[in-house]
C-alpha cells in the first residue's frame, strides 16, 4: 500500500551522524568499583580507542557497558558521565548496530546492542530527545531491513535469533518511551513517525508486518499505565486510526491481523483516557469481544471512535489519510478507503477541523481519482463539508483557484451535482449577499466567513454548471432580487469590505461581478433574449451609474414585463415579502422594480387586500421618493379597471398626501388625483369623489372658482356647477351643509383649521360658515366644540377688523344656541361667559 502520511519523509536505510567517535582519552575514576566493573571500564576505554574490531570484541564491549550500567544504577546518585560520557557510549553502540548486515542475521550483536541501550536508558544522565530518536531510527532501520526469516527446521537458529532481536527492539522502544514512571505520548508520536513509513511506503509484506507488530506491542505496553504524560501532545490518533483501519482490510492475513491488533490497543488507550469513568469498563468489555475480529467489526468500532473519541482535527487527519489512499494507483487501496469512509459518513458528520486543508487536497487531486466508488465518496465529503462549513469551503476553493496555475472546475461541478445540497448552499450564499442582515438558522462562529463578493463569485460558478438548470427556477426570484439589491448597494453606497478581500482573492470589480452573475442567472433560466434586449437599450450600463441607476432598474423591470417573463409574479411575491419589514434597506429598488411589474395584469391581479395593506403602511414612511412611487402605483391600479376594492383601501392614504409638508409630494398627489378623476367612474367611486371635493376645498380661493366648477362637473352636481359659476359663496356653503347635514361637525373642524389661514378673506369666510354650522348642531354636538369656542374667543383680537367682528358675532350665536338647548343653569357654557 503506497500511502505517505509524511510527504517529505522517505524510508530510512542508513543514518549519517554529525558527531564523530574518534579517539579520545578518558581517565575514569574507578574508586568504589568491583574488580569486574573495573575490568569493564578498562575494556570500554580500550575498545573506544580501537579502529577495526572483531565480533567477539563487540559483544565483550556491550557486556562491559551493561556491567558498568548496573554498577552506576546501584549507586545512590550515580551518573555514567562519572566514568564515560553517556552520549559517546550511545553513539558507539548505534554505530555497531548500523554496521550489522541487513542481508543476513547471523550475529547477536544487534540484539545485545539494543539491550545495552536499554541498560543505558536506566542510568543518569537521561538521553536527550535527539539521542532517543537517532537510536530508535537506527534500530528500526537495522531490524526491519532484515530479509524474511520464516521458521523452519534448517533455519531454526536464525529464526530464534530473529525473535530475540525483535524482543530486544521492543524492550528498547519501551525503555526509551518512558519519562520518569510514565510513558510519554509525545515520544510515542515521535517513534510512530519513524515506524509508519515502513508500513505505508514499503511494498514488502514482512516489513509491513514488522512495523505493525512493533506498533501493536508498543500500544499494548502503554495500556498498562493508568497515567500518561503529554497526552494532550499526542495529536496523531486520527491519522493512526485511518492508516490502521485501511490495513485491516488488506488481503494479506498477517497484515490485516496485525493492523486489527494495533487498532484494538489504540482504541483501548482512547477509552482509558478520554471516556467517562462510569462507562469505561463496559466499553472495554465490548472492545474485547471484537478483538482480532473481522474487518466489519473493526470498521464499526472505527466509526464509533471517529464520532465520539476523536477531536475535530483528528477526524480531519483520518479523512486525509483515507483520501490519500483513494488517489493511489492501487484500485484495491482506493476501494478500501472508500469502503471505510462510506461507513464513517453513513450518519451525520460531526465537527471537522482543518477544513481548508481537506478542500485544498480535494481541489488538487479530484481529477486523479478514477475508481468509481472513490469518486462518489470524495464527492460526498465535499458535499457534506460544503453544507456545514460553507464559508470555509467556498473561500478555500477561490483562494486555491486564484493561487493555482490551473483552474479546476470539478469541485463546483460536484457541489452542483447534489440537488438538495445545491439549494441549501445557494440559499446560504444569497443570505451572504446582504451583510447587514443576519443569516437565518446559523449561530455566530469564530470560523472564517465569506464576504458578499465571494458569495457572488460562488453563485456565478454554481450557475455555470449545467446540471442544475431545473433547480435554478425554484429560487430564481429570490436570487434575482438579491443580486439586484446587491448591485444597488454597491453602486449607491459602495462596499467597505473590498480592500480586506484583495489579499485573498485578488482584485475583482464587485459591481461587474454582480451584474455578470445576474446575467448568468437569466441566461441559465432561458432569458437570453431579455439579457440582449437590456443590453441593446443600454440598461446594464445604466445600472452601474450612481446618477441613473434607478433608470437601469426601471428598464430591467420593464423588459421583464414587455417580454412576458414567467417569473414576474414570483418576483412580485418575493418583493412583497421583503416589504413587510418597514425597515427593509433596499425598499427603494424594490418599489422601482415593483412599479413596473404592476403594469402586467397578471401581477396586478395577485395584489389582494393583504398586499394592499402592506403597501398602504409604506405611506407612513414619508420619504418623498417612496411616496411618489406608491402614488404612481395607485394610478396603475386605476388603469387596470378591475381593482375597485384595492383602490378603496388606498384612497384615504392618497388624499392624506395632500397635507404633506413636502411640496413635491403634494404636487405629485395633485397630478395623481387629476389622473384618477380621468380614469375612475362616478358609479363605482362616488364616495371617493365626495371626499375629494371636501379635501380640495381648503386649497382653493375665490380666484380658484373654475377649479370648483370643474370639480362639480366631475361629480355630476349640475346645480352646484351653476352656483359656482355665479360666485355665490353662501349659497354654495348652504348647499353643502344641506346635502351633508350629518357631516356638520366635520365641516366645523375644517373651519377651525382655516381660522389660522394667513389670508383674511379665508378667515372671514371660515368664521361665517362656522356660525351657520353652529345653528344646525344638536345638544350633544354643541357639547363637543370647546376648541371652536376657544378659537373664536382668540379671534376677537384678529388684526383684521372684519374677522374680529365676525368672531364676536359668532360667539353670541353660540351662546344663544346654548340657551336654546338647555333650561338648567349648570350648562357647560356657564363658565365660558366673558
Amino acid at each position: 500500500m503506497q500511502m505517505n502520511p509524511y510527504p517529505n519523509k522517505q524510508k530510512p536505510n542508513r543514518v549519517t551522524f554529525s558527531q564523530s567517535t574518534g579517539q579520545v582519552s578518558w581517565n575514569p575514576n574507578l574508586t568504589g568499583l568491583r574488580q569486574s566493573e573495573r575490568d569493564a571500564c578498562e575494556f570500554i576505554l580500550e575498545f573506544l580507542e580501537q579502529g577495526q574490531v572483531s565480533q567477539s570484541d563487540k559483544l565483550k564491549f556491550l557486556r562491559a557497558v551493561d556491567t558498568l550500567s548496573s554498577a552506576v544504577r546501584s549507586q545512590p546518585n550515580g551518573s555514567m558521565n562519572d566514568y564515560f560520557p553517556k552520549s559517546i557510549l550511545a553513539k558507539k553502540i548505534e554505530v555497531l548496530i548500523l554496521e550489522e548486515s541487513t542481508e543476513v542475521l547471523v550475529s547477536s550483536v544487534r540484539q545485545q546492542a539494543m539491550l545495552c541501550i536499554v541498560a543505558l536508558s536506566q542510568v543518569n544522565p537521561p538521553f536527550y530527545l535527539s539521542q532517543k530518536l537517532d537510536l530508535v531510527n537506527s534500530c528500526i532501520s537495522s531490524t526491519f531491513s532484515l530479509p524474511l526469516i520464516a521458521p523452519s527446521l534448517d533455519r531454526k537458529e536464525s529464526a530464534s535469533l530473529y525473535l530475540q532481536t525483535i524482543q530486544a527492539l521492543d524492550d528498547l522502544l519501551q525503555a526509551l518511551i518512558m519519562e520518569g514512571l510514565d510513558p510519554s505520548m509525545a515520544l510515542l508520536q515521535d517513534f510512530l513517525e519513524i515506524i509508519l513509513p515502513w508500513l505505508t511506503l514499503s511494498e514488502k509484506v514482512h516489513e509491513q508486518t514488522r512495523a505493525l507488530g512493533a506498533i501493536a506491542r508498543m500500544l499494548r505496553f502503554i495500556c498498562n499505565f493508568p497515567e500518561l504524560s503529554d497526552m494532550t501532545e499526542f495529536s496523531m490518533s486520527g491519522k493512526l486510526i485511518g492508516i490502521l483501519g485501511l490495513f485491516c482490510m488488506n488481503a494479506n492475513y498477517e497484515i490485516s491481523t496485525g493492523a486489527s491488533e494495533a487498532l484494538h490497543y489504540l482504541f483501548k488507550i482512547l477509552v482509558l483516557h478520554r471516556s467517562v469513568k462510569q462507562k469505561t469498563e463496559v466499553i472495554l468489555k465490548d472492545l474485547q469481544k471484537h478483538f482480532r475480529g473481522g474487518w466489519f467489526a473493526n470498521i464499526q468500532s472505527l466509526t464509533m471512535f471517529f464520532r465520539k473519541y476523536l477531536t475535530p482535527e483528528e477526524r480531519a487527519d483520518m479523512l486525509m489519510v483515507s483520501m490519500e489512499a483513494m488517489t493511489s494507483a492501487n484500485r484495491k487501496d482506493a476501494f478500501a478507503a472508500s469502503k471505510m469512509l462510506k461507513m464513517i459518513l453513513k450518519y451525520s458528520m460531526p465537527e471537522i477541523g482543518k477544513v481548508p486543508e481537506i478542500i485544498q487536497y480535494i481541489y488538487h487531486n479530484v481529477n486523479n481519482i478514477t475508481e468509481p466508488t472513490a469518486q462518489g465518496t470524495i464527492e460526498k465529503i465535499l458535499y457534506l463539508l460544503a453544507q456545514t462549513y460553507t464559508d470555509e469551503v467556498i473561500l478555500t476553493l477561490f483562494k486555491t483557484e486564484d493561487q493555482s496555475q490551473r483552474v479546476v472546475h470539478k469541485p463546483w461541478e460536484i457541489l452542483a451535482s447534489f440537488p438538495k445540497g445545491y439549494e441549501v448552499i445557494m440559499e446560504f450564499l444569497m443570505q451572504k449577499l446582504t451583510p447587514y442582515q443576519k443569516s437565518k438558522g446559523r449561530e455566530p462562529s469564530h470560523r472564517m466567513e465569506i464576504s458578499p463578493l465571494i458569495a457572488t463569485r460562488a453563485i456565478q460558478e454554481l450557475l455555470l454548471e449545467p446540471s442544475r438548470r431545473m433547480e435554478i427556477h425554484t429560487f430564481f426570484s429570490s436570487l434575482f432580487m438579491a443580486l439586484l439589491f446587491r448591485i444597488s448597494f454597491l453602486v449607491l453606497e459602495g462596499d467597505t469590505d473590498i480592500q480586506d478581500e484583495q489579499h485573498i482573492t485578488g482584485w475583482v470589480d464587485p459591481v461587474s461581478c454582480s451584474i455578470e452573475a445576474l446575467k448568468t442567472l437569466m441566461l441559465s433560466t432561458g432569458y437570453g433574449d431579455h439579457v440582449s434586449y437590456v443590453q441593446k437599450l443600454g440598461g446594464w450600463e445604466l445600472l452601474t451609474s450612481p446618477e441613473r441607476h434607478y433608470e437601469g432598474v426601471t428598464l430591467l423591470a420593464r423588459t421583464m414585463v414587455i417580454k412576458n417573463c414567467w417569473h414576474n409574479r414570483p418576483i412580485f411575491s418575493f418583493i412583497i415579502s421583503m416589504l413587510q419589514d418597514l425597515n427593509y434597506t433596499n425598499h427603494l429598488t424594490a418599489f422601482v422594480f415593483m412599479t413596473q411589474l404592476l403594469r402586467c395584469p397578471g401581477v396586478a391581479a395577485t395584489a389582494n387586500e393583504a398586499i394592499i395593506r402592506i403597501l398602504a403602511d409604506w405611506f407612513q414612511y414619508e420619504e418623498p421618493a417612496t411616496v411618489k412611487l406608491l402614488l404612481r402605483m395607485v394610478v396603475i391600479f386605476a388603469k387596470h379597471r378591475n381593482m375597485v376594492r384595492q383602490l378603496r383601501v388606498l384612497q384615504p392614504y392618497v388624499l392624506n398626501c395632500c397635507y404633506s409638508l413636502d411640496s413635491d409630494i403634494v404636487t405629485e398627489t395633485f397630478e395623481v388625483l387629476k389622473r384618477l378623476t380621468q380614469l375612475l367612474s362616478w358609479r363605482q367611486h362616488a364616495s371617493f369623489f365626495v371626499q375629494l371635493s371636501f379635501t380640495l376645498g381648503p386649497f382653493f380661493e375665490e380666484v380658484c372658482r373654475p377649479a370648483l366648477c370643474r370639480t362639480a362637473a366631475i361629480l355630476g352636481w349640475s346645480r352646484l356647477k351653476a352656483i359656482f359659476a355665479e360666485k355665490d359663496v353662501w349659497t354654495i356653503l348652504r348647499a353643502l351643509l344641506k346635502q351633508k347635514a350629518n357631516e356638520a361637525p366635520w365641516f366645523l373642524k375644517q373651519c377651525l383649521a382655516l381660522f389660522k389661514s394667513p389670508q383674511a378673506s379665508i378667515r372671514q369666510t371660515a368664521v361665517r360658515f362656522a356660525g351657520q354650522i353652529i345653528q344646525t348642531l344638536d345638544r350633544k354636538e354643541v357639547g363637543d366644540i370647546e376648541d371652536v369656542y376657544a378659537a373664536l374667543r382668540s379671534m376677537r383680537e384678529d388684526p383684521d377688523p372684519m374677522v374680529s367682528c365676525l368672531a364676536t358675532q359668532t360667539l353670541y350665536i353660540l351662546e344663544a344656541k346654548e340657551k336654546q338647548l338647555t333650561n338648567t343653569p349648570t350648562s357647560c357654557f356657564c363658565s365660558r361667559r366673558p
